[in-house]
C-alpha cells in the first residue's frame, strides 16, 4: 500500500529537526494519550469482568442457585421433599438447612451480628468453597451439639480462635414466668474458614443441622432447601419442575431473583466506564488531527516541491496518512502491551503500591473481595485494540486529504 519513497518521506517528517519540535511534541502526546486510553480501557474492563466473576462464584458457591421455601412455616417433611428435588434432571445437589439471625459474643468481650446456618456435616464437606477454605481446625470436628465454624474475619473481630467458645444470642427469646428471656447458648469453635469475600467471612457461622434445629426451636424441620444446578444461567425450567414435583406448596427463588439488582448495577457501571474511558481514546485521536494539520501547514513548501517533482496527490495523501497512522498504531500496540501485562500482574502491583504508600487501596469492607481480580476477555481486548486502530486511522483522513489538495503554485507563491 505504501511504497519505499512514501515510507521514507513519512518517517523523515516524524523525526523533528530544529525548529520543528513543537509538532513532534504534539505527536508524542497523541501517542501517549492513545496508549493510556487503550491500556486503561483494557485494565478497567478486565477488573470489572473479574469483579463480577469472583462475586458470582462466591455467591453461588456459598448460597444455593435456587432456594425452596415451604408456603407456610418450615419444612416438616424436608427429607422427602429433598429426595424428590434431587431426582430432577439437571440438579447437582439439594441441601436442607436451618438459618437465622443471631448476635455472636465471645468471652474476650467481642460482639457482632451474624447469620447462623445449620447444615449436615456431610453436606458442608461437599461445599468445596468451604472445605477448601478451612484455614484453621478441621471439618472432622464439625459434629455434635456444641460445634461451630466461623469466618476468619468474624473470628478476628471476636478475638477468638479454634478451641475458644462463643455464645449465640437469638432475637426471639424464651417466654418464662419472669417474662421474655434471651435464648443464649455457648459453642466451641472447631474451624475457621476464609472464602475470600468479606461479607461471608465476617458474618457467616455454621452449626450442625441438629444443633441449629435445637437452638432455633425447629425440631424435625428445615427453614429452606438449597439447590445447586449444573447450569446456573438456566434455572427457570428447573424452578418449574421443582414446583411440580415438590409434593407440597412451595416458594421457589433463584439466585437471579435474589441478586438481580446487584448484578444489574455492576453491568450498568461496566457499560458507563467503557463509554467514559473511550473518550480518552477519542481525545487522543483529536490530538492526532491537530498535530497532522500543523504538520501539513508546516510542510506546505515541501508538498509543493514534491508535487512539482512528479508526486501525485495520492502519494502525498499516503505520506501524511502514514505519519498519523504510525502514531495511532504504535500508541495502540503500546497500550495493548501495558494493559495485558498490568492485568497479568495486577495483584502484585497492588501489593507493591500499598507497601509504598502505606494505605489500603482495595478495602474488602468496601469491595467485598479480599484480592483485586482481573479476567482478560480476549474478544473485548480485540475490540478495544480495533477501536483504537480505527479511530487513529479515521483521525488521519481529513489532514491527509487537505495535504493532497494543496496547490503547489499557491504554496510556492506564499513561501
Amino acid at each position: 500500500m505504501f511504497n519505499a519513497f512514501e515510507r521514507a518521506v513519512a518517517f523523515r517528517y516524524l523525526r523533528a529537526r530544529k525548529g520543528e519540535r513543537f509538532v513532534s511534541v504534539i505527536a508524542i502526546f497523541s501517542l501517549v494519550g492513545i496508549a493510556l486510553g487503550v491500556a486503561t480501557l483494557i485494565i478497567v474492563m478486565s477488573v470489572m469482568n473479574g469483579f463480577r466473576a469472583e462475586l458470582l462464584g462466591r455467591i453461588l458457591g456459598l448460597n444455593g442457585h435456587i432456594g425452596v421455601y415451604a408456603a407456610e412455616g418450615p419444612f416438616r417433611d424436608y427429607d422427602a421433599v429433598t429426595n424428590r428435588i434431587r431426582a430432577i434432571p439437571g440438579i447437582v445437589s439439594a441441601t436442607p438447612i436451618v438459618e437465622g439471625q443471631v448476635l455472636i459474643t465471645s468471652e474476650r468481650g467481642g460482639a457482632s451480628g451474624g447469620l447462623a446456618r445449620g447444615i449436615r456435616p456431610e453436606d458442608l464437606r461437599a461445599r468445596r468453597i468451604i472445605a477448601d477454605g478451612i484455614r484453621w481446625g478441621s471439618l472432622a470436628d464439625f459434629q455434635g451439639e456444641d460445634a461451630i465454624i466461623l469466618g476468619t474475619r468474624l473470628a478476628n473481630r471476636l478475638r477468638v480462635t479454634v478451641g475458644d467458645s462463643v455464645s449465640l444470642v437469638a432475637p426471639q427469646g424464651r417466654t418464662t414466668v419472669f417474662g421474655t428471656v434471651p435464648r443464649v447458648k455457648s459453642y466451641q469453635v472447631v474451624a475457621l474458614f476464609d472464602v475470600g469475600m468479606n461479607e461471608y467471612d465476617s458474618s457467616f457461622v455454621f452449626l450442625p443441622l441438629e444443633a441449629a434445629q435445637l437452638y432455633f426451636q425447629q425440631r424435625g424441620a428445615a427453614t429452606q432447601i438449597e439447590v445447586f444446578v449444573q447450569d446456573p444461567t438456566r434455572v427457570r425450567t428447573i424452578m418449574r419442575e421443582i414446583r411440580e414435583r415438590a409434593g407440597s406448596p412451595v416458594t421457589v427463588l433463584s439466585w437471579q431473583d435474589a441478586n438481580s439488582s446487584f448484578f444489574n448495577a455492576v453491568q450498568v457501571e461496566r457499560n458507563v466506564m467503557f463509554l467514559i474511558l473511550t473518550l480518552i481514546i477519542i481525545v487522543a485521536a483529536f490530538n492526532i488531527v491537530s498535530s497532522l494539520i500543523m504538520m501539513v501547514k508546516d510542510k506546505g513548501r515541501d508538498i509543493a516541491i514534491l508535487r512539482t517533482m512528479g508526486a501525485t496527490r495520492g502519494a502525498v495523501m499516503r505520506i501524511f496518512l502514514l505519519c498519523g497512522a504510525s502514531v495511532g498504531v504504535l500508541g495502540t500496540l503500546i497500550g495493548f502491551l501495558i494493559g495485558v501485562v498490568f492485568c497479568w500482574n495486577i495483584e502484585s502491583i497492588r501489593q507493591a503500591l500499598q507497601s509504598l504508600s502505606g494505605t489500603e487501596l482495595f478495602s474488602p469492607e468496601v469491595y467485598f473481595l479480599t484480592r483485586l481480580p482481573a479476567i482478560l476477555d480476549y474478544n473485548e481486548v480485540a475490540q478495544v485494540v480495533g477501536m483504537g486502530l480505527v479511530l487513529s486511522l479515521l483521525a488521519t483522513l481529513y489532514p491527509s486529504w487537505r495535504a493532497a489538495k494543496t496547490d503547489p503554485v499557491e504554496a510556492l507563491r506564499n513561501e
